[in-house]
């Protein structure tokens, strides 16, 4: 059984020319693709196993990340059914001269754990152990924006 804190994970995306619109500035679809990728992390991370994107509950794009900025992406797992797994995703642009960070992104997705022929399985249950687990779990269940 993982805790909340365990599943969190944070990367990084360097938006280049190829990435961005005739705005200068990434196309959604590659925040969306990027935030799928490191939330099928988390849940892999908690499950134990494969895990495939089943939805996405919400997808709010805030402000858009200029082309040489960063796209931080933060998961974590702060919900669990038995084969699914709630996991909160935000993205922030940063810059990478001064580290400044402004939240661009906020997502819900749900994955499903599979075995090897791509059925569902159980997953364990989510435990909330810490402060930090409690504060992750409170900020998703809230659906508010904002810092993780």
């Amino acid at each position: 059984m993982a805790r909340i804190e365990e599943t969190f994970i944070e990367n990084r995306n360097r938006v280049q020319p190829n990435h961005a619109n005739n705005y200068d500035a990434v196309h959604g679809g590659n925040v969306m693709k990027w935030m799928d990728e490191v939330g099928a992390m988390s849940a892999m991370r908690h499950a134990g196993e494969s895990c495939l994107t089943a939805s996405i509950d919400r997808m709010d794009f805030l402000k858009p990340v200029a082309v040489g900025d960063i796209v931080v992406i933060r998961s974590y797992v702060y919900e669990v059914g038995r084969t699914s797994v709630k996991v909160r995703l935000q993205a922030f642009a940063e810059d990478p001269r001064t580290g400044e960070r402004e939240q661009t992104t906020e997502s819900y997705f749900v994955y499903v754990a599979v075995d090897s022929e791509n059925r569902p399985v159980e997953v364990p249950e989510l435990a909330v152990e810490t402060d930090r687990d409690e504060e992750l779990r409170d900020a998703a269940l809230d659906g508010g924006i904002g810092d993780a």
